[in-house]
This record gives C-alpha cells, structure tokens and sequence, in this order.
C-alpha cells in the first residue's frame, strides 16, 4: 500500500459534475489498495470573484481580513468533494488548513510553510478515510488564517506529501504532462516521460506554465517524487525526480520561452568600479527583478555599455529609474526594446555534451534570427531574440535537436 498526495486545481473542481469525477478518479486509487490525501484548490474562477468582492468594499483590504476571505474558497471544495466521496460509500474528512495545523509565518497572502502537524491526518488514514485539505492556506502562531500566494495549493501538496513522507505527490492540471515544448507552438513537442527537478525548476522559471517555481523547490529540497496528471484524461503524466544515468543521455529535455521579457540599454557609462552597482542598485530598490545582463567596455577603457532585461510590466518603471541614473552618471544615452522574447534550451546533458551552443547559434543563423543576448548555466542556454522571430525559432530548434523523437534509452 502507498501512501499519495494528489492535488486538483481549480478548472478540476469548477462544478459539481467535474468534483464528481475527481471523486472517482479519488476512488479508483483508493480501490488500487492506496491510502489517499486530496489537497484542492477553490472553484475555477472564485478566488477572483471574492477579490472583486473585497475591492467593492475597499480599495485597500487589510490583508488579514483578505487572507479570511480567501481561505472560503478551498472550505467549499472540500466540503463538496467530501459529500461526493461519502455518496459514493467512502468515508471522508474535510480539512482546512488551520484544522490540521499547516503553520505558516504571518506574512499575508504570501505565507511560507514552517511546519505541518501529520497526527490528524495519520489518524483519519488509519481508520480508512480519504483525507481532504484545503490548499493555499495555512495558520500562524497567534492562530491567524494565512493565504501561501501564486502556486499556493501546489505548494500545499508537496508540503504535505514531504510531512506525511508520502510515495509520490500527483499534480493533477489541464494538460497531461511536462511537454518538450508548447504544443500550441510546436504541433510534434513531445510529452516527458520523466524530468530532473533542476531542469523543471529551469522550465518553470523560463516561462512553462505547468508548475509553479515554489513547489518544484519544495519537492526538490525534500525528494517528494512530483508527477503532472490531467485530470480530464488517463495517462501516466511526467514523473520529476532526481537525475539518473538514464536521463543524461538526452542533450537536451525541452525548449522554454517567455515573451514577457523587455530590455533596457545605457550607453557610455564612465568605467569605474561600483558602475554595476550605481545602475541596478535603483532598480533593484524599487524591487524589480533584473533577468540577463551583458556589459561590454569601450576599446578605449574609459567607458561602458550595459543591457539587461526585466519584466516587462516593469518596463516602464525601469526605463524611468535608468534614465535619471544616467542624467547622475553622465552616461551617454539610454535605449529599450519590449518587442523581444527569451528562448532557452534546457537538459541535464549538457553537462557532458559539448557543442550544443554552436547547434543552436547555427540553427539560428540559417534561419535568419539574430541573437541579442546569451546567457548560460550548467544545464541552459538562453538567448534574446526578436519577438518576430519567437515561433519559427523555437520550431527550427525542436527540430534541430529532434525533440518530437522518443529517446533511444
């Protein structure tokens, strides 16, 4: 018997029919002799309902009362897939999140998990219930609801499945696994069998919307075995897991990209040291996120240019903070670009494969892109392009590196 921590969002849940078939798609593996935790998040669609709501009444919602007023749409759920399971002649229990004690600090709507009590649980499991949690929730330690922000119900389950030291935790989603690329960009991309968690922490990072970066790091830190279901179809999903000799004979496991991405470039830069420092110090204060940089010194030594990415909802705010940094700095003029993207290859082989940059810069020459920018780690390479370029690049490289091929291992 295996113990499984299985968590449904919230287009699973979004109507009573649907909660019906997460009921027996519960059922069918607690008939294969598993003991079953369910984590689910609020209906589809009602976590924004009851913010608009809030903001009817305010336009600034304490984040306590907001945080109380969030938690309502996981309690629905599970009191409803509960009724559904208990229907169908097997007993269940519903929890939210306070009840079993997922403590958390008191960070509002963006609580970090500190610790899990398992008794409760445990207990339930013992007597032959299905066990049913609230996801995105917790408690801190003056008893306060808290809410764990984007991705909080995946981040529940993992949690969870490391605290009750659970087989695997299963994502159930809308799509049926990791893919080799977007699908909607790529007809042939490729569903992974398995996947590392660095790669799928790079994937989740680059853009793929599949898993949030929080839970893949939880899992990761634990070693909870993390697998991406559909819930609307069968199918043995994507198992991520800790890298084996298998999964180093693959260069190259999948292509992200992200066409949120916006570059900003000061140009004649006096060249002394703390010049980094001087611009992205304001930028980093006004708490946006810088992505790739290159910085290139004059021939002459005396000064430099410098280019970095942001989001790019922070665009405007970042060119605003660089262009009174340059007025500081006497820089010579500052330029930015919203129309590119960032397109990245990621696989654990490139540890011990050589030549795949040169693959993919030559299979982006062939096809007429140019590369703006490059930045690399152990196991990827990204390169900023023009946003123009963004589908016929990604498809020249799926097919550079046969991707749409099963593995020979």
């Amino acid at each position: 018997m295996a113990l499984i921590v299985q968590k449904y969002g919230g287009t699973s849940v979004g109507s009573a029919e649907r909660i019906g078939a997460v009921a027996e798609k519960v059922i069918g593996w607690r008939k294969a002799g598993n003991d079953v935790v369910v984590v689910v998040s609020a209906m589809s669609g009602e976590t924004n309902r009851l913010l608009d709501l809030a903001t009817e009444v305010t336009d600034t919602p304490v984040p306590r009362e907001l945080d109380v007023l969030l938690a309502t749409g996981e309690q629905v759920t599970i009191a409803l897939l509960s009724m559904a399971l208990e229907k169908r002649g097997y007993p269940a229990r519903s929890y939210t999140g306070t009840q079993v004690h997922i403590r958390t600090d008191n960070a509002h709507n963006k609580a970090r998990i500190r610790d899990i009590e398992g008794k409760r649980i445990h207990a339930d499991l013992a007597a032959g219930r299905i066990v049913v949690v609230a996801g995105f929730q917790g408690v801190d330690d003056d008893g306060n609801i808290t809410t764990l922000g984007r991705g909080g119900s995946d981040t529940t389950a993992v949690a969870l499945a490391a605290a009750l030291k659970a087989d695997e935790c299963q994502i159930y989603t809308d799509v049926d696994g990791v893919y080799t690329t977007d699908p909607r960009v790529v007809p042939e991309a490729r569903r992974l069998a398995r996947i590392t968690f660095e790669e799928m922490l790079e994937m989740a990072s680059l853009g793929s919307k599949v898993l949030q970066i929080r839970s893949v790091s939880f899992a990761g830190r634990y070693n909870v075995p993390l697998r991406v279901l559909s819930s609307f179809e069968e199918g043995e999903g994507t198992l991520i897991t800790y890298e084996d000799e298998a999964m180093e004979q693959a260069l190259i496991s999948g292509i992200a990209f992200n066409r949120d991405e916006a570059k900003l470039t000061i140009l004649g830069v006096p060249d002394r040291p703390g010049v980094a420092y001087r611009l992205l110090g304001p930028i980093a204060a006004a708490n946006i996120e810088v992505d790739m940089i290159v910085q290139n010194v004059a021939p002459d030594g005396a000064t430099t240019d410098f280019t970095f990415t942001v989001h790019r909802n922070d665009y405007k705010k970042a060119l605003e903070i660089l262009n009174n940094t340059a007025r500081e700095l006497g820089a010579r003029e500052v330029s930015g670009d919203t129309r590119i993207v960032k397109i990245s290859l990621v696989g654990v082989g490139m540890r011990s494969h050589a030549g795949i940059a040169s693959t993919m810069f030559e299979t982006l020459a062939k096809e007429g892109v140019n590369i703006r920018m490059i930045s690399t780690s152990e196991i990827k390479i990204s390169v900023v392009v023009d946003e123009k370029y963004l589908e016929l690049a990604v498809r020249a490289l799926h097919e550079a590196f046969d991707l749409a091929q099963s593995p020979t291992v």
